[in-house]
């Protein structure tokens, strides 16, 4: 008896793929002009040039269109890979220097507030008004802690966590640092480069986490 085998074109897979980034790409563009309120599933379909019908079965509704975008803005790219397996954050758990791993963070940090910023500020105006951007707020939130508290985790590991600073603690200082809005406001409300934010979060986390300076100095 012959068995049925599942056909995947990779031509198709790959035409998929694109359709979903022009679809999440659109939203992302609508949210950051319109807000969430004002972007609507219709405008998403007209601005990618796909059907509404489209946008559902690629992606989903609205919520799930900017939960996309929030998740592609995280890591960078649309590969299925989540941040903890990527490559640089599995060479910082190689890092055992605490000064240069909360350097590294910092840089990791910033690197993903470049990307959100402008959606953490859609996510915030779209939460009184809507319970599922709510959920999603929360998720959100969920998600940075415990990034917050894996550094932290393997900072302690290090050695490098002062004396009496629980690892909660320090997580909970590492999640409110890790806001992208605090660097925004400073780059756009009082003109600071991105150098100096970098400095004042890495002089910030290392008085708040570490034992002491680095050796030398």
């Amino acid at each position: 008896m012959s068995q049925s085998r599942t056909y995947r074109s990779p031509a198709r897979a790959e035409s998929a793929r694109q359709t979903r980034r022009r679809i999440v790409d659109a939203a992302r563009a609508l949210f950051e002009t319109r807000g969430y309120a004002g972007t609507t599933i219709d405008a998403v379909a007209e601005a990618a040039g796909v059907s509404r019908r489209t946008v559902f079965l690629s992606v989903g509704s609205k919520a799930e269109l900017l939960k996309t975008a929030w998740d592609w803005g995280v890591v960078g790219d649309d590969e299925p890979v989540p941040m903890a397996e990527r490559p640089h954050v599995l060479a910082m758990q190689e890092v055992t220097d605490p000064h240069l791993l909360v350097r590294l963070w910092v840089e990791q940090v910033l690197g993903v507030a470049d990307r959100l910023a402008p959606l953490e500020v859609v996510l915030n105006r779209a939460v009184d008004a809507d319970a599922e951007a709510a959920a999603l707020r929360a998720r959100i939130d969920a998600e940075r802690r415990g990034g917050a508290l894996m550094f932290v985790t393997h900072l302690a590991a290090t050695g490098g966590l002062r004396d009496g600073l629980a690892v909660d603690e320090a997580a909970d200082m590492c999640w409110i640092l890790m806001n992208p809005l605090l660097q925004a406001r400073l780059r756009t409300d009082r003109g600071w480069t991105r150098e100096a934010v970098t400095g004042w979060l890495v002089r910030m986390a290392s008085a708040s986490l570490l034992a002491g300076p680095p050796a030398g100095s």
